[in-house]
């Protein structure tokens, strides 16, 4: 593959008809939390593009946000009998100290004059926790990079899996290249990803890391962040890291949350339920950015494993159900990567490869103990083909690109 091609247009996001269709049907506000530079900002100002944009980051936007609900409402046109207005977008307006009192006003008083969005860094849905005033004002919505079914299907959907559709060979190849954060996937040049990357992963320790947790020790968290990045689709070692970082068990535990809550990656915990001598603690780290990943079995793992996170959080978000991701381990070291479970009950297991096409005999294994409708090798290299896995139901061998274009 070349170093360097021919960029494409900016792509349009699912996220922008998804939010189209929840104020289509719901008068509650919508808050769209995700990673750093992942979009959040260009979408939600293309689902409203008439609507007003206040930026806490902005002083004069911070003046009037601070003036309180009455200045806002009058300075865009909310309030006094007006229907139909453009809306609002609120981006960053989490930094202001009593944000939630604002918002909690703001709609109870306003709401039914337009479409309020909430946007800002990916600290959105952490500060959300713990004594949620807001609670039935609102959805929350994860918005993750670009993926295969997102760029075969920009629109919104009210199924889980979709008929299987190709993606251009070229976005293909860039996905994998460059991870799917819309600008360096659209960029499509090694010297700029890689600049980015380092940008970013600085950004994450420098500013997200010391506002959210006031952690002192940066130099330490930099570390860890590198230790993270290299060991994408690996079992954490808690007492291993600790080690490593000179410091305690339950402060590494710290970090390592903070970092998923800033969504630098997520853990895929072990589904433990009617598994023989199942393995039920230690989990598994798999990075938000793929594109850094030099191991092709690891890049290929993390791959689809940020597919499937991306749509459980998805379908659950988008209320089609109960979904969540696990793998599966036992005390023999029979392992499947990924199990997908729906409604608390095994629905998909999927294996990843990058290029064997032996079938895996513990996807059998697992599947006559799980009872899962299917299990499915998931092979990188294989090209597209036209047919809906989701209709086998005995262990099979699939192409990657056709598994990933059914999904979210």
């Amino acid at each position: 593959m070349p170093k360097t091609v021919t960029a494409p247009s900016p792509v349009r996001r699912t996220y922008e008809a998804i939010l189209r269709g929840h104020f289509a049907r719901e008068h509650k506000m919508a808050f769209v939390a995700g990673p750093r530079q992942v979009g959040k900002t260009t979408t939600c100002r293309a689902c409203l593009p008439d609507a007003s944009y206040l930026n806490a980051d902005v002083d004069e936007h911070r003046r009037l946000l601070l003036s309180g609900q009455e200045s806002v409402a009058e300075r865009i046109g909310f309030g006094k009998g007006l229907r139909d207005r453009p809306g609002v977008v609120f981006d960053e307006v989490h930094k202001l100290a009593r944000w939630k009192q604002f918002l909690k006003g703001f709609y109870d008083l306003y709401s039914s004059s337009g479409p309020i969005l909430v946007t800002g860094s990916s600290r959105l849905d952490v500060y959300r926790r713990g004594g949620d005033s807001l609670m039935g004002r609102y959805f929350l919505f994860h918005m993750h990079p670009l993926s295969v079914g997102e760029l075969a299907r920009p629109d919104e959907r009210d199924v889980d899996v979709l008929p299987p559709k190709r993606i251009a060979a070229e976005d293909w190849d860039a996905l994998f290249a460059f991870g799917g954060f819309p600008e360096p996937f659209v960029r499509r040049d090694e010297r700029f990803s890689r600049r980015w990357r380092d940008g970013r992963a600085h950004q994450l320790v420098s500013e997200d890391l010391r506002d959210l947790t006031r952690f002192q020790d940066l130099a330490t968290l930099e570390k860890l962040a590198r230790i993270l990045s290299d060991r994408s689709a690996t079992q954490l070692n808690y007492s291993g890291l600790a080690v490593d970082l000179l410091a305690s068990v339950d402060s590494v535990r710290r970090w390592i949350d903070a970092f998923t809550s800033l969504h630098h990656g997520f853990l895929v915990r072990p589904w433990s339920k009617s598994v023989t001598r199942a393995l039920a603690k230690q989990p598994k780290w798999y990075a938000s950015d793929w594109s850094g990943l030099a191991d092709p079995g690891q890049r290929a793992e993390t791959i689809v494993a940020c597919h499937l996170q991306k749509s459980v959080q998805g379908w659950t978000d988008l209320g089609l159900g109960c979904y969540e991701l696990y793998y599966v381990r036992d005390k023999q070291k029979h392992e499947v990567d990924f199990l997908v479970v729906r409604e608390r009950k095994p629905w998909l297991l999927v294996e990843v490869k990058s290029s064997e096409e032996r079938l895996s005999a513990d996807l059998a294994r697992f599947q006559a103990q799980l009872g899962a409708p299917h299990a499915l090798q998931c092979v990188l290299d294989l090209p597209y083909e036209d047919v809906d896995v989701f209709e086998f139901r005995e262990p099979t061998v699939v192409s990657a690109q056709t598994l990933l274009s059914q999904l979210l």
